[in-house]
């Protein structure tokens, strides 16, 4: 919900709200730029075309240098990784409160969880950070699992604890994600890797992040009214094709889409074949500000090939956003 005084508007209006708020709009110059812009970027393992940070880069900046993201993470270090999200370093301050929060808080199952699996693993936990300290960084497999208990299948970690334990301090604060090998994490001491800032409390810290997200959002719906922020720039949206990650934040609300967009949108990974209304992975089609059809590109990593499994909608503008796509990453189009 938005914190700072909102206007309503027209859905009309708000559609150009939300996609100019976005940066989406053409107007995204640079990387650093646009996760500022953004508050901060999503991760997750998923890639069928690409990961998506990578793709929620691409639909606002376009063809522009890989690479880039993992310089301003690991060597000028101006972003870093927090809970499976990329953060602007200057949000450091807000997730210290919500770390302050997630070492005090026993609201959730998760956190109480979290916090009597460290009360059981206290010789676990020392000499994880000992480890750090004298070898860091590291990844997890170079650490022994010295957990408490008999092991137990984990849906994320399998039965070695070294990855849960690493995580559970990472969220508390103790260690910090500082760059990759391939997909593997590499861990540090967080008071190696962040640097000095100021804590703000928990609720400083959750009113800052709903102020940074209602901002990047633009728009919301509230008793069947769009309330936009104040000060945001509903001009009219510059006629550019590019297709979004299922994760990406203008469509990542599903209900806000389809009442903003009149477009329907649900990621169907987890759906068995025989009953997916569209594919696998399936991308909506932005173009100005409507969203106008969906395609399911893959990436044959093997060939170098760029494939459209399948197309629905308005995809008069596809080949167009599937050309920038296939040559940001590098690969052949192969439209078959």
């Amino acid at each position: 919900m938005m914190t700072t005084n909102a206007v309503e508007v027209d859905v009309e209006s708000a559609r150009r709200i939300a996609v100019r708020a976005q940066y989406l709009d053409g107007s995204a110059s640079d990387v650093l730029a646009t996760v500022r812009r953004l508050g901060f970027l999503q991760l997750d393992p998923i890639a069928a075309v690409a990961p998506p940070q990578q793709l929620v880069l691409w639909s606002r900046l376009g063809n522009h240098d890989r690479g880039e993201l993992d310089r301003l993470l690991w060597d000028e270090r101006l972003l870093f990784e927090w809970n499976a999200f990329v953060w602007p370093i200057e949000s450091l301050p807000i997730i210290r409160g919500l770390i302050r929060r997630e070492r005090t808080s026993s609201r959730y199952a998760h956190e109480r969880w979290r916090r009597d699996f460290i009360a059981e693993n206290r010789s676990f936990r020392r000499y994880v950070l000992r480890e750090l300290e004298q070898r860091g960084p590291l990844l997890s497999r170079e650490l022994e699992d010295r957990a408490a208990g008999a092991p137990r299948d984990h849906r994320w970690y399998g039965a070695r604890r070294v990855g849960l334990m690493l995580m559970t301090l990472h969220l508390r604060g103790e260690v910090a994600v500082a760059g990759r090998r391939g997909k593997e994490r590499l861990w540090d001491l967080a008071a190696r890797w962040y640097p000095e800032t100021e804590t703000l409390t928990p609720t400083q810290a959750e009113h800052a992040l709903a102020e940074q997200r209602s901002r990047a959002l633009g728009v919301y719906l509230a008793k069947g009214r769009w309330l936009a922020h104040a000060g945001a720039d509903d001009r009219p949206v510059p006629d550019r094709a590019t297709l979004l990650s299922p994760f990406d934040r203008l469509i990542h609300d599903r209900d806000r889409t389809e009442a903003l967009f009149d477009f329907r949108y649900r990621l169907e990974m987890y759906v068995p074949p025989a009953k997916r209304e569209y594919g696998y992975y399936v991308l909506p089609l932005l173009v100005g500000d409507r969203i106008v059809g969906r395609a399911e590109p893959v990436v044959n990593r093997r060939t170098g090939q760029l494939r459209l499994q399948g197309a629905w909608g308005d995809t008069g503008r596809l080949d167009e956003a599937l050309a920038s796509l296939a040559s940001f990453l590098g690969v052949e189009l192969d439209l078959g």
